[in-house]
């Protein structure tokens, strides 16, 4: 994409201090964006990322476990001016929680940070878009929301979830010039997914299950999002787009 592609535009990319949030936030500041990673807490890594952006990059910090943490930074954002034209939704928790070791407060909490803050999210900033005419929400699904995994079932309810509610924000907002869509990651080489592909074994097995046999990148989501942000699709809104290497067939 162009350096300057998106001048003038506001990103918010939720999850941004590490993996496909960070690949995503750096793509979006290369293509002229001014940037602002979001952390869960100020750490060494959320300083990195927004150094290695530069430019006009920002540091905001939100527990997403946390609902009023996800209001406060809703209602900074809009009083200090920093409404986002360019929302990432990217934040999320996961465990390997399933139907076989449910536990309620571990999917509360993956409920909260995954699916409630970004309900919080929109509700608040969705009006402030619809003001400028002009925004794109972009979702970090999963693969699992759409092809059942038993020890991500909770997960991977949470994705599904995510995925209703934003073809309902796509419906609702297209007259305002606001696209909403969904990126599916497949199995990603991020640190989030680091201990379980260290075994050479598990890691084996999980690539005969994609049919490219390979394992997908942070930035190969991140040129996706990119270019969902982007005026080249403008007519694209509501869908649910896989980066998986044809996992979720």
């Amino acid at each position: 994409m162009e350096s300057n592609g998106l001048s003038g535009r506001t990103a918010l990319v939720t999850g941004s201090s590490r993996g496909i949030g960070k690949a995503a936030a750096l793509q979006l500041a290369r293509a002229g964006a001014t940037v602002l990673f979001h952390g869960s807490a100020p750490g060494a890594k959320l300083d990195a990322a927004v150094a290695e952006a530069g430019g006009k990059a920002l540091a905001v910090t939100a527990d997403f476990c946390d609902l009023q943490a996800v209001e406060a930074l809703a209602q900074e954002l809009i009083g200090k001016a920093l409404v986002p034209e360019i929302l990432v939704l990217n934040a999320s928790v996961q465990s390997y929680t399933g139907l076989g070791n449910f536990d309620a407060a571990e999917y509360l909490r993956m409920f909260n940070a995954n699916v409630e803050s970004s309900c919080i999210l929109l509700h608040l900033l969705l009006p402030e878009m619809r003001k400028k005419q002009w925004g794109r929400v972009i979702f970090t699904g999963s693969v699992n929301g759409v092809k059942p995994a038993s020890r991500l079932a909770l997960y991977g309810s949470t994705k599904a979830a995510l995925m209703n509610l934003a073809r309902t924000a796509a419906l609702e907002n297209a007259p305002f010039n606001i696209t909403v869509n969904t990126i599916l990651p497949g199995v990603i080489e991020t640190d989030r997914n680091a201990k379980a592909l260290s075994d050479p074994e598990f890691a084996a097995q999980l690539r005969e299950k994609i049919p490219m046999h390979r394992f997908g990148t942070a930035e190969e989501c991140a040129d996706l999002i990119t270019f969902l942000a982007s005026d080249r699709a403008s007519y694209i809104t509501g869908a649910e787009i896989p980066v998986a290497g044809g996992l979720q067939l």
